[in-house]
């Protein structure tokens, strides 16, 4: 889908640019110190771009000094007072996050517009399926693809028609086919980037499959610019998730792929509680593009794992480190520490090169 170029800060979405990763805070933006240490950690995730609320005039106020200590742009979600909105913008939010039919009246968006379009501060234009008109409701017998996508463009065209378009479209549902089918349906009414999400998805287990599922029918059909995991967990979750997703879609490049087999009756070896501390390990090596093989026996270990940059299995007190031809054998309790060693000789020699 070709979507315009927004710039946020120093990042840009749509033009066929590679898709970003949000998050939201969930501290108080009023606390900065725990704000700006959740952001910062969120960086080290690898989250694009952060949401922060602006409640309060306090909130809104509190940006400026989050700014100054954070790496990635900043996000202000506003609801019901356009005033924070203009605040936000005045203390240096790269981008606001809005629904005008909940701002007040057209003179008061239209004040909201003319501080952004000062700045060239881009509007995010939000709608969700417990968000809709009542008159969409009744129009189309309740929350539908078309109702989301009729009252997404309803309000952006509020601001299109102020002579503004530096917009950033999001229509949301926690049903996954309404979403999937709203995206498809909306790529081929606006050429505004896109905010993708499957909202209210639920806890990590239930909200990591929903989000996965539809995320992947939408991006897959070449939809998305920009996208979000909505979990009820710690943020970091739902920006390794994100990761996760676009390295599987092949829209993101970089870091360690690990794939692992699953438990069977050969099993010789804690499998589960292996694959989870590599995952831990390649952690610290996420500037690595490779691909690491986590095998739980030592007879179809060997050969699934040359498939793979490096490859590990184990059974019965006995482990194997495999890079191509190449076999060692360990005592189980050190197969770690020698994945570990590998990982940096792999790195020292890309740095070499």
């Amino acid at each position: 889908m070709d979507t315009k170029e927004v710039h946020i800060g120093d990042r840009v979405i749509g033009g066929g640019n590679p898709v970003l990763i949000q998050s939201m805070t969930n501290t108080r933006t009023e606390d900065v110190d725990a704000t700006v240490r959740q952001i910062l950690d969120l960086e080290r995730a690898g989250c694009d771009i952060i949401r922060c609320t602006a409640p309060t005039m306090e909130a809104a106020k509190a940006i400026s000094e989050i700014k100054k200590r954070i790496h990635i742009p900043l996000v202000a979600d506003i609801h019901f007072d356009y005033r924070l909105a203009i605040a936000s913008i005045e203390n240096g939010a790269d981008k606001i996050r809005i629904n005008p039919g909940n701002i007040g009246s057209r003179e008061r968006v239209r004040e909201v517009v003319k501080c952004a379009s000062e700045r060239n501060i881009p509007i995010r234009v939000g709608v969700n399926s417990g968000s809709l008109e009542k008159d969409l409701l009744e129009k189309y017998g309740g929350v539908t693809p078309k109702a989301l996508v009729e009252s997404a463009l309803r309000e952006a065209a509020v601001i299109e028609d102020m002579g503004y378009d530096n917009l950033v479209i999001s229509i949301k549902s926690s049903d996954v086919l309404t979403a999937v089918a709203a995206h498809k349906l909306i790529s081929t009414r606006t050429d505004h980037p896109l905010h993708v999400g499957i909202t209210e998805a639920g806890t990590l287990r239930r909200g990591l499959i929903k989000s996965a599922s539809g995320l992947a029918l939408i991006l897959s059909e070449g939809i998305g610019d920009t996208i979000r995991v909505s979990l009820t967990a710690d943020p970091i979750e739902e920006v390794t998730a994100a990761k996760e997703i676009l390295k599987t879609l092949g829209l993101r490049k970089g870091g360690i792929e690990i794939v692992s087999c699953p438990t069977c009756g050969r099993t010789q070896i804690d499998l589960i509680g292996l694959a989870e501390r590599v995952e831990r390990i390649a952690s610290e090596f996420d500037d690595l593009n490779i691909k690491i093989a986590v095998m739980g026996c030592v007879v179809n270990g060997p050969g699934e794992a040359r498939e793979a940059d490096i490859g590990i299995a184990g059974g019965d007190g006995v482990g194997l480190l495999i890079r191509g031809d190449h076999v060692k054998k360990f005592p189980e309790d050190e197969l770690l520490d020698a994945l570990k060693d590998e990982l940096k000789r792999i790195r020292n020699e890309k740095e070499i090169l």
